[in-house]
């Protein structure tokens, strides 16, 4: 069995994430203002909002979970030699704040199961069509009205076997940035926006541009490997406390956040 989600997002405000460049006073700010303490509660209703359902979903279920059980490999198919430097050092910056996770980049589209393509926004519209077809490009473009979108293919096990990626590179740095943070984070699998989140960039009210500690929490649940791909809520409920305590390690150490 083959199914697709998609998540999207609307971007606005946003602010230069400091892992994509030198340091600059919007991101400096931003990153003092963050929340960097969390309860257990905080992080696991996060992480079970975001990594179960879909923002929009063409076909199968969504109450399973959904990762890549094999290295990820991430092609940015596209003319501007800039955003794909700035993609790239997204790339190791996410390989660098999730333990578990295997990404990079690859030489070529061959060579990867994650496709970026960057195009102009004028473009969006007809790059939608190619990959979805007129018919689910309309019913994707009416329910998201998309400046970027994720999706991923998924087999049988849940395991996501491919994932595309639509990325505006004309829209500013800004947009860019945040675009590219969120949309190849949830190709990963957290695909499901919501709402009621207020700290994390799978929030369309939420604009980051950069990879901040509460959503470092909800990839490294996710890539931990006792959760494992297929697992229902009830499942992973039950390796979350151990899963939670290791994360929390990590995630404190790779952030140098203090006691």
């Amino acid at each position: 069995m083959l199914a697709i989600a998609l998540a999207a997002l609307a971007c606005d405000t946003v602010v230069w994430p400091q892992s994509a460049t030198a340091e600059i006073p919007a991101i400096t700010s931003r990153q003092r203002a963050e929340k960097k303490t969390f309860t257990d509660s905080q992080i696991v209703d996060g992480f079970l909002k975001t990594a179960f359902g879909a923002e929009y979903h063409l076909a199968g279920r969504v109450d399973r979970i959904r990762k890549y059980q094999t290295p990820v490999r991430v092609f940015a198919d596209g003319n501007r030699s800039d955003r794909k430097a700035q993609l790239t050092r997204i790339v190791a910056d996410i390989a660098r704040r999730v333990q578990h996770l295997d990404i990079a980049m690859a030489a070529t589209g061959e060579a990867a199961n994650v496709l970026v393509k960057l195009v102009r926004d004028r473009d969006v519209g007809r790059t939608i069509i190619k990959f979805y077809g007129r018919e689910r490009a309309r019913e994707i473009r009416g329910s998201l009205d998309p400046q970027c979108l994720s999706g991923f293919r998924k087999n049988e096990k849940f395991e996501i076997e491919h994932s595309d990626v639509i990325l505006t590179v004309d829209k500013g740095d800004f947009i860019f940035l945040d675009c590219a943070y969120e949309e190849l984070l949830q190709s990963l699998g957290p695909i499901n926006d919501t709402e009621s989140v207020p700290w994390t960039m799978f929030n369309d009210n939420v604009s980051m541009g950069f990879f901040g500690i509460y959503d470092q929490y909800i990839l490294n649940l996710l890539y931990d490997p006792r959760v494992r791909a297929g697992m229902t809520v009830a499942e992973v409920k039950e390796v979350l406390p151990a899963v939670l305590a290791d994360v929390r390690v990590w995630v404190k150490k790779v952030n140098n956040l203090a006691e």
